[in-house]
């Protein structure tokens, strides 16, 4: 015989989709479609995707390049991690009572604002997490639009292409003090439908300093620790080479001497002294507006608690990668043991970073669920989330169920391309 709830699980679905697609915000602004369809029940936690390749050129006055070395032309690879399920379970009664009375947009809207919600805050943390990039001082916050095109002044000097929005979230306080020091800005985005999304809302300004600006509640911060002595040495030189980081992005960091029994957390910056960093598209220094060199810096990607001698590992992401006659160089000298390294910021001090992004810095996706012995309807966002809507039956309680699934995978497609944004 047919299966009479069809219906009423595509109802819940298309009800869960309309208000999911508009609570969203920062998980709209990056690249989806990338990991869409890459992800298999079978796949693992895990997937990868090759990264773009660079080359060196030569410059000769007669054309004669037999003296000279090739460029290797090394391929790396982003991998998309696998996250926890995102769960919301509703009560059936209560849910065929709203589609029989056509109240579906209000009932839904609390179930999908939860999810999306959910969503929001851990991709938020994964960003901050993944960035490779700095503009200000962490822990002072941002306050003015000159802080703001700050990022922007990074993204563009370090090499970071136009051929993609940018985008810079900050704290909603924030947008109370750049409303204050210009009035016409900060009226949020405009809409032609009824119903405004959280994207629309949420926008401050459209394409001010090559950026969209977007006021986001879903940032995340982290404290650091009470240890007053912020900076160490590296206790071995670290390993420079693209072949080494080309996977991961990332570089580990052997320091000593940078605090007792210190807790550094993930987000904090680092930063190491004589280090410059390059334009990756140039590879020319990157300098400010009063021509001196820009420190390379990196994010610490996981807690460490060092020891007592203040000696531990860092894994940091944005390696500092030095090679001769490098294709792939991000700094201009390779960082060696005895380098001075600090963490920025103050002690016991609660730090949130603005973020800026061009929008193929990230990348977000869903694993296809498997369908469950019930009835289930599986959705598909317009830019290619999916989520699955379950009803199903608890014969030992005599009770009938709901439940709507997502689970994301988040990738850094490019650390170099996101930066934390302070004042």
């Amino acid at each position: 015989m047919a299966n009479t709830f069809d219906a009423f699980t595509r109802t819940v679905a298309e009800g869960i989709d309309k208000g999911f697609d508009t609570e969203r915000s920062l998980s709209k602004n990056v690249n989806v479609q990338l990991l869409d369809g890459r992800f298999h029940p079978n796949s693992g936690d895990n997937v990868d995707f090759k990264r773009p390749t660079d080359c060196v050129s030569h410059s000769t006055s007669d054309g004669d390049i037999s003296a000279l070395s090739a460029s290797d032309i090394i391929t790396g690879k982003a991998t998309g991690t696998v996250q926890n399920y995102i769960t919301v379970n509703i009560d059936y009664a209560e849910a065929d009572e709203a589609i029989k009375m056509g109240n579906t947009d209000e009932y839904f809207r609390s179930m999908s604002r939860r999810i999306a919600t959910d969503l929001e805050i851990g991709f938020a943390s994964f960003m901050m997490k993944n960035c490779g990039l700095l503009y200000g001082t962490p822990g002072t916050a941002p306050t003015t639009w000159d802080h703001i095109a700050g990022g922007s002044a990074i993204l563009a000097s370090s090499g970071v292409p136009r051929d993609n929005k940018w985008f810079y979230a900050v704290n909603p306080h924030t947008q109370v003090k750049l409303a204050s020091s210009q009035r016409s800005l900060g009226a949020g985005g405009t809409a032609g439908g009824l119903v405004m999304s959280a994207h629309e809302k949420a926008v401050i300004s459209e394409n001010f300093a090559g950026m969209d600006v977007v006021a986001a509640n879903s940032l995340a911060s982290y404290t650091t620790s009470s240890v007053a002595d912020r900076a160490g040495t590296l206790s071995a030189s670290p390993t420079v080479t693209y072949l080494a980081a080309k996977d991961t992005m990332t570089q580990s960091l052997a320091v000593t001497a940078m605090g007792a029994n210190a807790v550094v957390k993930a987000g904090e910056v680092v930063q190491i002294t004589g280090r410059n960093r390059l334009n990756l598209s140039t590879r020319q220094a990157v300098v400010d507006d009063t021509g001196a060199n820009i420190l390379w810096t990196a994010v610490v990607t996981a807690d460490v608690t060092l020891n007592g001698s203040g000696a531990g590992t860092l894994v940091c992401t944005g390696p500092a990668i030095y090679e001769a006659a490098g294709a792939y160089n991000t700094v201009d000298s390779a960082p060696v043991s005895g380098d001075v390294i600090t963490r920025l910021g103050a002690a016991s001090k609660l730090i949130q970073p603005g973020l800026f992004w061009h929008k193929n810095a990230f990348s977000i996706g869903s694993v296809p669920l498997l369908k469950l012995h019930s009835t289930d309807t599986l959705m598909t966002t317009q830019d290619g989330l999916q989520l699955r809507v379950s009803k199903y039956s608890d014969g030992s309680k005599n009770l009938q169920k709901v439940r709507i699934d997502l689970r994301p995978a988040f990738a850094a497609l490019n650390p170099f391309y996101a930066g934390h944004g302070h004042g």
